[in-house]
């Protein structure tokens, strides 16, 4: 056969065979198209207009059942069986016959989804677990774990046998294994079986999730089935700790119960493994229970064990195996009891090192603002004290001379207040700062900054001052001069101390505050207490040594000077050195009153209503605050109680409200928006803001016996024509009105640059400046009737109970003139009596018929004819002051 018949026969063949391949295709794709999709409902969902409107959706067929066996097994069609229960001989029936099997539930959320109706192998109610992928670790019976996946599959999750990288949640009965463990290292969600079996019981829910905050409070706890003793904590502690274990799901026991299956231990009571304690219970150290309380989960006990903590303490090179003891090392363990016993009791023996430490020679007062704590009388974690101590083993004490003696005292309490600091930064602050970079964090930046904030400059300049002080200390002369090395340091202690000193209260209420709400962080600043470094301090306790250290250098300071001879070159240097930190923290204080000044003027402004918003200022600072009772009528009204608060350049007027004036409404306002404020606001109401540049002279009234704690205020502004006189009385008996009316002016002279402070002060008699302190402590309701009487008007709808005085003075000076008759005056004239009549006392105007000489002045540039008399205030009398 020649090439072109080959080639020929090899095209027949082709095109045989790809006729043969469509027809096969063809056959293929009308059986595909002759298999169509519909849904059938079964039962009463069938009558849900909701899920009929969701099934219609797919554009498929919709059909109803009772049972759906008329549907198995027609094979013309691809039937999506609807059933709201998941149990039962219906279910069996349909599922064993490998049909596609949804819950109403899964199709309304398909239905939302609009992707069609899914090629699900396995029943499918929800959608609720979808894409979690779920192990489980802990149940032994087999009927149980087969419910927990059915229902796991039911809502759409996954299940590994094995924990894999994939695995998104770890269902546990207990909380131990390597499989809670490797969950709890990684942060895989612990979850208890209520977790699944709370997810069914809201199947019905379409919005429901598994990963909802709501649904991940089912969370394992981290002590959960965890039977707990004790052993040597005081009361207290033991009381607190029994407490968190059980808002952590355990539960707390005795040292005798069989079934008890930890036993925490204070380390630093106990001395020996208790023999008491059931074999299998595991002995761990406290920081295994607080370090589960941290990481949310419980700590693996092989790295808590106390036996390891003993042996460690006898032979740190020779460490012993970790594994939780069982009934087969019960022998091993005794003899390492025994041998443990024999060791200790040897310990006990030797004479501890700090048994022949030289007692301070600072005085009391010194000892006790720097030994009050275990830390003084360690050694620091720091080179440099290990650098001290051998200076000190090399210089005999004997030879040393008393000045040598002090200063060495004085390097080793900066070398112990540099480990504390150093502590503080390593074991506190730095830990936090990484956490805070990740999810699982225990303090925000903000709360990291106002509690560590203000040290690092603190611990730097320290740092480098004790570097110099060691030099020193082995290089030792008589006449080294210490001064000048606080004298260097002098302008960066005044820059780093203010501003933690000033700020330790917030930075003490935040880490208060932080440890009472966060779980975990207490739990965090519970095993860094637990550990050698910070001597079983609490980091409050730490955080406190700067603000004592500068009193105490001051101290030491003081007695090297006693023990350095005026002919030491070192003599002037020390004088200035202490000088100097004497002037540190006197700056610190004044700082530290001015901020204290200027932070509750931030409190006193939120405390009054309508409040004028430039009271708050950063050149302000707060002085005093007084209680009192107005006599004039010329701020509020006479016997109401105002609030004086005293500022650097100004003065805040308010008035107090009262709660039982508050709650007396007039019928037409009861219930309104205002008074529901004025019941339920601030405590205090604006009433002027007085510059002290407006007051002209602080008069001290002569204590008599119907005039006490009296004084009054001479002011006046550019704007005014004539002075006013405003006076009062103490409210608070304990007030020194001497003291107070000293301190305005000492403001008043500082705000004008004056020295004579004294010029503004001044005393007089009460009758001389016509000042009547008689019933001045009656009711509100008492002075409007008692006004209503003098001045002969009557009291209407003006009068209300919740009419201000300032209305009410208002109402009074356009409704009579203290002049007469304003006929004949001129409308700037009746304008000044209108403001004169608004700042005189409103009960002297019925004391008395109205005569023709009347008893209030009018300004000289109005009334020039007038006869010049007046009756609150003298001017004869204050043109003497």
């Amino acid at each position: 056969m020649d090439e072109t018949n080959v080639c020929l026969a090899e095209s027949q063949v082709t095109s045989i065979s790809s006729i043969n391949t469509a027809s096969e295709e063809s056959v293929c794709s009308q059986h595909l198209t002759s298999v169509r999709t519909r849904i059938c409902l079964i039962g009463e969902i069938s009558n849900d207009s909701r899920i009929i409107e969701a099934a219609q959706v797919f554009g498929v067929p919709v059909v109803s059942s009772a049972s759906g066996s008329e549907f198995i097994n027609d094979g013309s069609w691809d039937t999506v069986f609807v059933l709201e229960d998941f149990v039962g001989p219906v279910y069996e029936a349909i599922h064993a016959s490998e049909q596609r099997i949804l819950g109403p539930t899964a199709l309304q959320q398909f239905a939302e989804k609009g992707q069609g109706l899914p090629n699900n192998s396995r029943p499918l109610y929800n959608l609720a677990m979808s894409g979690l992928v779920i192990c489980f670790t802990g149940f032994r019976k087999k009927d149980e774990l087969n419910r927990l996946i059915n229902l796991i599959h039911n809502m759409g999750g996954s299940i590994r046998k094995d924990m894999v990288s994939k695995v998104t949640h770890l269902i546990a009965n207990n909380c131990g294994g390597d499989k809670y463990q490797y969950a709890v290292t990684f942060r895989v969600p612990v979850m208890g079986e209520t977790w699944v079996h709370s997810l069914w019981e809201r199947r019905n829910d379409i919005a429901l999730s598994a990963t909802s905050e709501e649904m991940m409070s089912h969370k394992l706890k981290p002590f959960h089935g965890a039977r707990v003793c004790f052993l040597g904590f005081p009361d207290d502690e033991k009381q607190h700790m029994t407490e968190v274990l059980q808002e952590n799901g355990g539960t707390a026991t005795e040292l005798e119960d069989p079934s008890c299956s930890h036993v925490v231990v204070d380390e630093s009571v106990v001395q020996s493994i208790p023999e008491k304690a059931p074999v299998k219970a595991a002995i761990v150290k406290a920081e295994w229970f607080w370090m589960s309380i941290q990481n949310e989960g419980c700590a693996d006990e092989k790295d808590y064990l106390f036996e390891d903590y003993l042996e460690a303490l006898l032979s740190p090179g020779g460490r012993c195996s970790s594994q939780t003891p069982t009934a087969s090392s019960s022998s091993t363990r005794a003899r390492k009891r025994k041998r443990l016993r024999e060791a200790m009791s040897r310990l006990v023996q030797i004479d501890s090192p700090a048994s022949h430490k030289r007692r301070s020679s600072v005085s009391d007062a010194a000892m006790m603002s720097m030994s009050g704590s275990f830390l003084d009388c360690t050694t620091s974690p720091e080179k440099q004290s290990d650098e001290v101590e051998a200076v000190t083993s090399e210089t005999p004490r004997k030879i040393q001379s008393p000045r040598q003696q002090v200063f060495m005292e004085l390097v080793q309490t900066e070398s112990n207040y540099v480990g504390i600091l150093h502590t503080i930064m390593s074991m506190f602050k730095s830990p936090l700062e990484n956490m805070s970079e990740s999810e699982d964090y225990l303090l925000n930046n903000t709360e990291l900054k106002i509690i560590f904030g203000n040290l690092p400059p603190i611990y730097e300049v320290h740092k480098q001052m004790l570097e110099e002080l060691c030099w020193a200390a082995s290089h030792w002369k008589e006449d080294f001069s210490i001064g000048n090395v606080f004298l260097k340091y002098a302008p960066d202690l005044i820059k780093a101390y203010p501003p933690f000193v000033n700020f330790f209260e917030n930075t003490k209420e935040m880490l208060v505050k932080c440890d009472q709400t966060k779980p975990r962080f207490h739990a965090f600043l519970k095993i860094c207490q637990t550990k050698p470094e910070c001597g079983r301090q609490s980091l409050q306790e730490l955080l406190i040594r700067p603000v004592q250290r500068l009193p105490s250098i001051s101290l030491l300071l003081n007695d090297i000077l006693k023990h350095t001879s005026k002919s030491n070159q070192d003599h002037g240097a020390l004088e200035q050195a202490l000088s100097s930190i004497r002037e540190v923290m006197t700056h610190i204080n004044e700082d530290k009153r001015k901020t204290e000044g200027q932070l509750v003027m931030f409190d006193i402004f939120n405390d009054i209503d309508n409040c004028p918003p430039h009271l708050v200022s950063s050149h302000r600072s707060f002085i005093v605050r007084c209680d009192v009772i107005e006599l004039s009528d010329g701020l509020s009204g006479r016997g109401d109680s105002l609030v004086l608060f005293l500022f650097s350049d100004t003065m805040e007027v308010c008035k107090k409200r009262s709660k039982a004036f508050n709650s007396l409404k007039s019928p037409n306002t009861t219930g309104s928006l205002h008074s529901m404020k004025l019941s339920n606001g601030k405590p205090y109401k604006h009433i002027r803001l007085m510059p002290l540049s407006n007051i002209k002279r602080v008069i001290d009234i002569r204590e008599a016996e119907d005039c006490h704690n009296v004084f009054a205020l001479m002011c006046r502004n550019n704007q005014e024509l004539k002075e006013k006189l405003y006076s009062f009385t103490l409210a608070d008996e304990e007030t020194d009105k001497l003291a107070f009316l000293r301190t305005l002016c000492r403001q008043m002279a500082n705000n004008i640059c004056k020295a004579d402070a004294e010029n503004f002060l001044a005393s007089l008699d009460s009758h001389q400046l016509d000042i009547d302190t008689s019933d001045v402590t009656l009711g509100t309701l008492s002075k409007a009737f008692k006004f209503a009487s003098r001045t002969k008007m009557k009291v209407g709808r003006a009068f209300s109970f919740n009419k201000t005085p300032s209305k009410l003075k208002r109402a009074v000076s356009t409704m009579m003139s203290p002049f007469g008759s304003t006929t004949n005056l001129t409308p700037a004239s009746q304008l000044a009596q209108m403001r004169l009549a608004s700042c005189n006392n409103l009960n002297e105007l019925g004391s008395s018929p109205i005569k023709e000489e009347p008893s209030y002045i009018a300004p000289m540039s109005v009334q020039p004819t007038r006869k010049n008399k007046c009756s609150s205030l003298n001017m004869a009398a204050l043109r003497r002051l």
